[in-house]
């Protein structure tokens, strides 16, 4: 199986993928790679606090976009970085928890802001090696 998560080439933007053997694997992997890009080494951010997400779209994809910008904006109301993430996804409704910290100068190095998920180059879908979830995120 290929990497569980990664970025991807996309202009001044940043294409960002989770896979999975199972739908609720790929978001968390897209979550981490997209939580990845606010410091250098994600593994240097320790799951202490956690926070409950839930969302739900209109379509699978939507809710790929609607899970990340949901994290964004708790990043953004709770001042954490997340680096863990579980998901459960039923029909198109999602309930999942982040984990993470505050970020701390002495001990993590700043990446890029993520300003939101887009729907540009979307791609939810399951393949011979199990799920992809993908979007560009704004930065």
């Amino acid at each position: 199986m290929a990497a569980s998560f990664e970025t991807f080439e996309h202009g001044a933007d940043i294409g960002i993928r989770g896979r999975g053997k199972t739908l609720s694997e790929a978001f968390e992997n897209g979550a981490k790679t997209m939580f990845s890009l606010f410091v250098e080494d994600l593994d240097t951010i320790i799951p202490r606090k956690s926070v409950t997400i839930s969302c739900e779209s209109f379509d699978i994809e939507g809710l790929f976009v609607a899970w990340l910008n949901s994290l964004l904006a708790e990043s953004d109301i709770q001042r954490l970085i997340f680096s863990d993430f579980k998901v459960r996804i039923q029909d198109l409704s999602l309930m999942g928890t982040a984990m993470g910290e505050p970020f701390d100068l002495s001990r993590h190095q700043r990446g890029v802001e993520v300003k939101g998920a887009t729907f540009t180059e979307l791609v939810v879908r399951q393949d011979d090696e199990g799920w992809i979830a993908q979007c560009v995120v704004d930065v």
